[in-house]
């Protein structure tokens, strides 16, 4: 029996070591091992601890900001703040002085604090001397400093883009991160426009904070300060210098938002740099779900029908390969398969090439594709990747760190065949002549094409950031131009297609003529492309373009406005117009 009892005490005593041993272990797991990353979750222990017994304020999240081409912010900025703790609340401070710094009254401030759980931030008329003033008080609780803070207004929102937290994404993009540098995978991280194409740039070292040690009723421990906590590197977060002009970027979404427009948006390039000066893509993304819906994709970046401003990849084929000349003419009463057209009102007689732009005579460029295909099978890819209308052309290359980088990731490729034997065919490469079939371009690329032109000939990529810079304001990286490795049009060509282009406004008979009498001369074309989308029956959905270049003296701005899937009326001509009238009064006010 006692040998019984003996054995039952010795497996308890090995079960109660074991469980020792396991208590033991999970002990130093918590304390020593994995005190900044427990649990798959990765929780970082210590912050949990501190927060238990501090209060806090975030002053500055870390993640790097976007500016626009001036140095103004789009995404956040830095204000100055007086910041009072809670604990302040029944205490003996001086009240009375720092009321008369901030411009508020004793009561105001006792209300402020009566309930607050948070520390509260008075941000309204401060100077940096009444900052200054604030912290000679020198009082526990009571500080004064310059607090970021994201901006009301969302502006470029498609561009900019989001960030969320995303555990599974973070591990797969930083696991070095979590692993080597205790960074929490519930960073937020960028999951679109720039703010994707940038994080591993502008990703957080780490927040900025406010700590002030309480004790277990809330109130404060005294001898001990308010500590300001923030990472070690003076020169981070980094601030990523867009192109954009934010006074135009908000003139844009203002007028694309008065004149209602459901469905497209405007592009607009500044023609020395070949930089993107605004982009607005409708409809707005959903604040409740941005990455779903119909706003979720910046429709700017994307393939669309262009219709007749196709045409202008034609004419530059046609004039550089010598098939026109200006007495050619052609029967515009035919559509593009010969038939009489039905409707008599578009039935526009006999034109030469000329004419046939000004008015976009679909016949006489059906007829030309297809003698330029008889001649080349490869004609129409050729011009149209001269002229920026294949693949992408948005800046890539290599810089600090990265190969290959691509400043606009989300930018689709544009397709002019999607089956190479359909160039054997006189319809399908009539119907590509005129921007139908499978032919889809971005209006970004369309953009750039005008800009092409303006310049006259030479093709860049497009760019949408210029630089990346210190803290500080000093440049880390400057993106170069980058010419894209095309061959050039003559120059003939290139002056006859910005003669063709402002004739589109000029003549009695253009399709552009309601850009006339603008206080800047504008060359363009227009277009309208069948969708196949039909509604109410047989009505059919359209997209309506207009891109062109202006003034074109000395042209600055290309510019191209989309309306997609309308049907007879549009917006187009109309924000066009009113988009040339404001750039003209924001380059001169005094007029």
């Amino acid at each position: 029996m006692q040998r019984l009892i003996r054995g039952r005490i010795n497996k308890l005593g090995i079960c109660v070591i074991l469980l020792l041993s396991l208590l033991i272990g999970r002990l130093v797991q918590v304390q020593l091992i994995s005190t900044e990353s427990f649990t798959k979750d990765h929780i970082n222990l210590i912050e949990a601890s501190v927060k238990q017994r501090t209060q806090s304020l975030i002053i500055d999240e870390g993640r790097g900001r976007f500016i626009d081409r001036n140095g103004l912010p789009l995404t956040h900025d830095y204000f100055p703040s007086v910041i009072l703790f809670p604990f302040l609340n029944g205490l003996d401070w001086p009240k009375d002085e720092l009321a008369g710094i901030v411009g508020m009254t004793t009561n105001e401030i006792d209300r402020l604090l009566a309930d607050a759980k948070k520390p509260v931030v008075l941000s309204e008329s401060l100077t940096e001397e009444k900052l200054e003033k604030v912290n000679e008080l020198d009082y526990p609780g009571v500080v004064a400093l310059y607090r970021q803070f994201k901006l009301k207004d969302n502006i470029a929102e498609h561009v900019i883009g989001m960030t969320g937290e995303d555990v599974e994404t973070f591990l797969e993009r930083y696991p070095d991160k979590v692993e080597k540098e205790n960074y929490s995978p519930h960073t937020p991280i960028g999951v679109s426009g720039l703010e994707q194409a940038f994080d591993e740039i502008i990703l957080p070292e780490g927040a900025t904070k406010l700590l002030y040690h309480v004790d277990r009723f809330g109130g404060p421990l005294f001898g001990i300060d308010v500590r300001y906590m923030s990472p070690s590197n003076p020169y981070y977060p980094l601030s990523v210098k867009t192109t954009l002009d934010k006074d135009i970027q908000q003139v844009a979404e203002k007028v694309l938002d008065d004149y209602k427009v459901k469905k497209g948006g405007l592009v607009i390039l500044d023609i020395a740099t070949n930089e993107v000066v605004a982009m607005v893509s409708k409809p707005s993304l959903d604040s409740q779900s941005p990455l779903k819906g119909p706003g979720a994709h910046n429709l700017m970046l994307e393939p669309h029908f262009p219709g007749s401003v196709f045409k202008t990849v034609v004419t530059a084929a046609a004039i550089e390969e010598n098939i026109v000349d200006k007495d050619m003419t052609y029967n515009c009463d035919l559509d593009i398969r010969g038939n009489l057209l039905k409707d008599e009102e578009k039935r526009m007689g006999t034109l030469n090439l000329e004419k046939s732009f000004a008015q976009s005579c679909n016949y006489t460029f059906g007829e030309i594709g297809k003698q330029l295909v008889a001649k080349d099978k490869e004609v129409l890819d050729k011009y149209a990747d001269i002229l920026g209308l294949t693949g992408t052309v948005g800046w890539r290359g290599n810089m600090f760190g990265f190969e290959d980088f691509i400043q606009i990731p989300a930018e689709k490729d544009n397709v002019i065949w999607t089956d190479a034997n359909e160039k054997g065919v006189p319809l399908a490469i009539a119907q590509t002549s005129i921007g139908q079939k499978d032919v889809k371009v971005t209006p970004l690329a369309m953009a750039n094409m005008m800009a092409t032109i303006a310049r006259g000939g030479k093709s860049k990529e497009v760019k949408l950031v210029s630089d990346i810079l210190y803290k500080n304001g000093t440049s880390l990286y400057s993106f170069p131009e980058h010419d894209r490795e095309v061959d050039k049009l003559s120059p003939y060509t290139v002056m006859q297609l910005q003669h063709l282009l402002r004739e589109v406004v000029a003549a009695d008979t253009g399709t552009g003529w309601r850009m006339r009498d603008l206080p800047y001369e504008v060359a363009g074309k227009s277009g309208t492309a069948q969708t196949g989308k039909l509604v109410e029956g047989d009505r059919e959905l359209l997209n309506r373009w207009f891109a062109g270049y202006f003034p074109i003296q000395s042209p600055k701005y290309a510019m191209v406005m989309v309306e997609l899937d309308v049907l007879d009326e549009n917006n187009v001509s109309s924000v066009y117009v009113e988009m040339v009238q404001q750039l003209y009064k924001l380059e001169n006010p005094e007029r």
